[in-house]
């Protein structure tokens, strides 16, 4: 009786490939085993069917960036430990591969805000954290901000041209009202407790704050503790 082979060593038996071709075929996704997919090189094989999906290509995956709808309060390791195939958005499934790659190395860009929810974002592509690290302060983030009180007159206009707060210059931003209970807020690199002294000074108490874009990457439709993948025609 055969000892129990890894699914690499297989693959190359029965293709004649190279020991790294037939690791980037199985991560790619394009190997099962007995009509499963399996996507580990040291998975351990002995008699069972091992075939090569149609259309398979012995590539290296590319880096993704992956955009979730972070419940408040949830510390940013369990946010990264939630993102796997269970946690992708139906609604974005469609046409869409994802692979047990797509979530190592995943490193957290533009941090919420302390006591935010909304959009969180993880790339592993360099190019994504190297743009949005250094214009950061530069960049939009649009947030929906739950407040109680009443606003003092032309106070959400005063907060375009810019207001101090205990001698402390805060950022410009812009405001709107989305309904008698939600601002629509959009300002430049918020730093944690400027939303909230921004509101102070029209004064508004924040009750809770979401945030649903940073530069051109909204979060659209995407169910609370669900994530996406970020389009290649999105750009921050």
């Amino acid at each position: 009786m055969s000892e129990p082979i890894r699914l690499s060593k297989r693959l190359i038996e029965q293709l004649g490939c190279s020991r790294r071709e037939a690791e980037m075929y199985i991560e790619g996704g394009w190997v099962t085993v007995d009509g499963v997919v399996v996507e580990q090189p040291q998975f351990k094989v002995d008699t069972q069917r091992v075939e090569l999906l149609p259309g398979a290509t012995a590539d290296t995956l590319e880096p993704v960036t992956l955009l979730l709808n972070q419940p408040a309060g949830q510390a940013l390791s369990v946010a990264q430990a939630s993102l796997g195939m269970a946690s992708l958005s139906e609604t974005h499934r469609e046409g869409v591969r994802a692979l047990h790659g797509h979530f190592v190395r995943q490193q957290c860009i533009a941090p919420l805000l302390p006591g935010a929810a909304g959009l969180q974002v993880f790339t592993q592509d360099w190019r994504v954290t190297r743009k949005v690290e250094a214009d950061l302060r530069r960049i939009e983030q649009e947030y929906i901000v739950q407040v109680s009180g009443e606003a003092k007159p032309g106070a959400l206009e005063r907060l375009a041209r810019g207001v101090e707060r205990k001698g402390v210059e805060l950022p410009k931003a812009k405001a709107s009202w989305q309904n008698e209970q939600h601002l629509r807020m959009v300002l430049k690199g918020p730093q944690a407790g400027q939303i909230e002294a921004l509101c102070e000074t029209a004064g508004l108490k924040v009750l809770g704050m979401r945030r649903i874009r940073i530069g051109g990457v909204s979060m659209g439709k995407l169910p609370l503790g669900q994530w996406r993948f970020m389009a290649t025609t999105e750009r921050f």
